[in-house]
């Protein structure tokens, strides 16, 4: 099994989860006393909160990719980036280091197709709601993104940083986004991405009548099947 290297912290409540996902996928491929090969770099997520804040996504992007160098040299042999929204400096990190680099969007994209899905509505923080490189990501897999209107939008990413970054799960936000899915199924989405590894705290296919996408889930996934696919 391949060392995977873990860029989190951002938040810790995400990263946990990434962190829980992943042992427990391997042991029950492998049972036994078997758990996930990991090294985890957590980062402080108020250094890179005050980063997105002002924009300063060259700053952000030096940031990761310094600290995925530092994660190749302790052995990874993969990297993954466990947060949906710093992949808008994903080149920048895949560029910086020689290992497998799985961006969360490609795994989001398989799953997508594998459902037979084409137009996608995509929660998240305002930044990958907003800014095009999500998106664009799924465009090469051939996927449409709707993403909810100006007032959806400025909800989804204040419960994202006012609750679910410091563990808080309200039923009242569960309700409101719900009605905000509904709303991006109306106009045309035959599926829908939490593209906010947080958001699986809050929501599950259970509350969604349309297929549901779970992007840390299915980006652990990926990062196992690529850390055993040689054993």
């Amino acid at each position: 099994m391949k060392t995977i290297g873990v860029l989190g912290g951002m938040s810790w409540e995400s990263s946990l989860e990434w962190y829980r996902l992943a042992n427990e996928r391997v042991a029950a491929r492998l049972g036994g006393y078997h758990s996930a090969r990991i090294i985890l770099d957590s980062l402080d997520f108020a250094e890179i909160e005050a980063m997105q804040a002002r924009e300063d996504w060259a700053g952000a992007g030096a940031l990761l990719a310094a600290r995925a160098q530092a994660l190749e040299a302790a052995g990874a042999e993969l990297l993954v980036l466990a947060t949906n929204t710093m992949h808008l400096v994903a080149d920048r990190i895949a560029a910086a280091v020689d290992i497998p680099f799985l961006h969360i969007a490609d795994a989001a994209a398989a799953a997508i197709t594998a459902e037979g899905v084409s137009t996608v509505g995509l929660l998240g923080t305002a930044f990958t709601m907003e800014r095009p490189f999500y998106a664009e990501r799924l465009a090469t897999h051939g996927i449409a993104t709707i993403v909810p209107k100006s007032a959806d939008r400025a909800a989804v990413h204040a419960v994202i940083y006012d609750e679910l970054v410091h563990g808080i799960v309200s039923e009242e936000s569960r309700q409101r986004y719900v009605e905000i899915i509904d709303r991006l199924i109306a106009r045309g989405a035959q599926g829908i991405i939490l593209g906010c590894t947080e958001i699986e705290l809050l929501i599950s296919a259970d509350d969604v009548a349309a297929p549901v996408f779970p992007t840390t889930s299915l980006h652990v996934d990926a990062a196992i099947d690529a850390a055993m696919a040689s054993d």
